[in-house]
Order: structure tokens, then sequence, then C-alpha cells
């Protein structure tokens, strides 16, 4: 019986369509495929919504702007939610004396913010920080139009949560610092701290960099391992991944300068802060740290996707390419700036 389905499979396909058979091995080898590498909470690839759910009266003027700016509201609510739970986690150790949570408690609640700032965040990407998305550009193919819009996206979600956090907490930050009004960088009543990152009194500016690009370096690295569908992968599973990664990061690079590695969370806050009164300290603090935490991400996060990208991962990747990608550098072409990878190149 098999025999005779299989030759009548043969012989009634015609030489332009395929065999049922052909085509199971086909989506095999499509299965196989490098570009099953890229999950989906890490580049563009990820299903549009109109293929999950049906959209509620898509002729609506607000349904078509939802799904023209789809990508910065998911960047910007993600990046919302994960200021939220981690300004909010720190304001709570930091004004109640330790009383309601310790440093560890810290780790838990960035943890968490990031975790579920994936999930709300997840129809763009959820890249949730400059640095990432500009790694994306550069290694998976995410537009490079599109990374000035996330960028700006994800500031003013940054923004946005911590006026929330301050407006939650400005009667205990009151009584914390001694007085209405009073608002202080330094000292033992100091509250800028709940809002960005400030470097521990003995870090040089080289430390400070170097903290900032290795925290970040494993960020991307492990970002990438966990979306490889080539590798274990996390699959479903990344935002619960991400949370600890981020519990890691903090539990075991956090001390020395609050591990920000991302511009969006620290550079957001840090301009509500001076807005609302901690002056411009806010800046030169650390030895004008400010600028560390805004530059060192991109490099970390370069660095770490390189290195995976290198010794790992074996889908599409400039780095999968001739002299590493760098001919792409000395020779550019218009297919080079296309965000293509020709292996030619």
């Amino acid at each position: 019986m098999t025999k005779e389905i299989l030759e009548t499979d043969s012989t009634s396909s015609s030489p332009t369509q395929p065999s049922h058979i052909e085509k199971v091995h086909q989506q095999n080898v499509d299965r196989r495929s490098p570009q099953r590498e890229h999950g989906p909470l890490i580049d563009d690839n990820v299903p549009d919504a109109r293929e999950i759910a049906v959209p509620q009266r898509p002729d609506l003027w607000w349904s078509r702007t939802r799904e023209t700016m789809q990508g910065p509201f998911c960047e910007f609510w993600g990046t919302f939610i994960i200021l939220m739970f981690g300004d909010g986690v720190v304001a709570q150790v930091v004004l109640s004396e330790n009383a309601n949570g310790n440093y560890q408690s810290i780790s838990w609640g960035w943890g968490l913010g990031v975790m579920l700032g994936v999930y709300v965040g997840g129809k763009s990407g959820a890249h949730l920080n400059p640095a990432v998305t500009f790694a994306n550009c550069v290694y998976r193919k995410f537009p490079w139009r599109k990374f000035p819009i996330y960028a700006l996206a994800q500031i003013l979600g940054a923004m946005t949560a911590a006026a929330v956090v301050y407006a939650n907490y400005k009667s205990a930050i009151d009584v914390f610092e001694g007085g209405a009004g009073i608002r202080t960088v330094s000292g033992p009543t100091a509250t800028a701290g709940v809002f960005c990152t400030y470097p521990q009194p003995f870090m040089t500016k080289t430390g400070q960099f170097f903290s900032e690009v290795i925290a970040s370096m494993l960020l991307m690295f492990l970002i990438y391992a966990l979306a490889d569908d080539g590798n274990i992968g996390a699959g479903k599973l990344m935002p619960l991944g991400l949370f600890f990664v981020i519990f890691g990061i903090g539990a075991c690079f956090g001390w020395e300068t609050g591990y920000a590695i991302n511009l969006a969370r620290d550079f957001g806050p840090r301009l509500v802060s001076y807005m609302i009164g901690y002056g411009h300290e806010v800046w030169s603090a650390g030895g004008y740290y400010f600028w560390v935490p805004m530059v060192a991400p991109f490099f970390g996060c370069l660095l770490g996707g390189f290195l995976y990208d290198v010794f790992i991962f074996t889908g599409e990747s400039p780095v999968n390419t001739p002299w590493m990608g760098l001919r792409r550098l000395v020779r550019p072409n218009r297919q080079t700036w296309s965000n293509t990878y020709d292996s030619r190149v």
C-alpha cells in the first residue's frame, strides 16, 4: 500500500509541482535553516499582531495610529515597566533605610522589571535598551531606520516612569531628606540614587567604564544565547531567562557603578532628577560620571554580540562573512548598508 502511494505521488507530480515527500523534506530543511536561530525577542522577526489576533475596528483612526506606531509604543511601555519596578524597589529600600528590603531586593526588583517589560514589549522585539537595539542593527539585520525612534521611545518611557516613581514617593523623600524641597545627590540622606546610578567613591574613570562594559557585554552575550534556536534557546521562556540574567548581573557586578547597562535607564531618570530639583550635581558627581552609562553600554553590547557570533552563532551575521565582516567596511556597497548579509561581501 505504501509503495502504491509513493508511486502514485511520484507519477502525479509535475516537474513544476513538488511532491508531498519533497514538500516535507523542504519543510525539514527550512526548520534547520540558520534563519531560525534568530529568536523572536531579539530582532525584527516578530509575528505581526494581525497573525496572532484579529484587530477590532481597524478602520478607526486610533487603530491605524497604533498599528503604525506599534514598535515605539511597545518600547516605551516596556521600558516604563522596567523603571517602575527598578526605581520603585530602590526607593523603597533607600527611603525605609533597609527596613523594607536590601541590596538583594534591588536585584530582584530590576530582574522582575526586565522580565515584565519584555512581556509588555514583545511585539516590537523587546529591546528596551538603545545599546541592544544598536547591536541588533549591527548583527541581526534590524533596520537602521528604526534605531532613532526606538531609542527615543525607550528614553521617554524611562523618564515617564521616573517621574511617576518620584510622585509616588515624594512625601517619603521629603521626610528622608529632612524637609520639603531638599534634594541631595551625596551625603547620608541623599536620594538621587533612587533614579539613576552613581559610582562608588573609590572608582576611577577607567574602572567605571570597564565595569559598565563588562556588565553590558554579559547582557548582550546572554541575550543572544537565550535567543539562539540553534543552541538550547529559551523560546517562550525568554522573559524568565532575562530575569535571571539581570538578577545575576546585579548580584555579581552591580555594586561598583549600579549596573546601568542602558542609556535610557540611566539618562532618562537622571534628566528627570535634574528637572525636579537635584541640581547640577547629578551631572558632576563621580567626576562627571553621567556620560559613562551613556557610552559604555554600546561598547559592551557590541563586544558581547561579536564574541557570541564569532565563537558560537552559525546563522546570518556580518561576522559569518569573509574577513568576519571587515570587508564590508573597507569595500562598502549598496548591499552592505541595506542590512543584508551576502556571503560574497
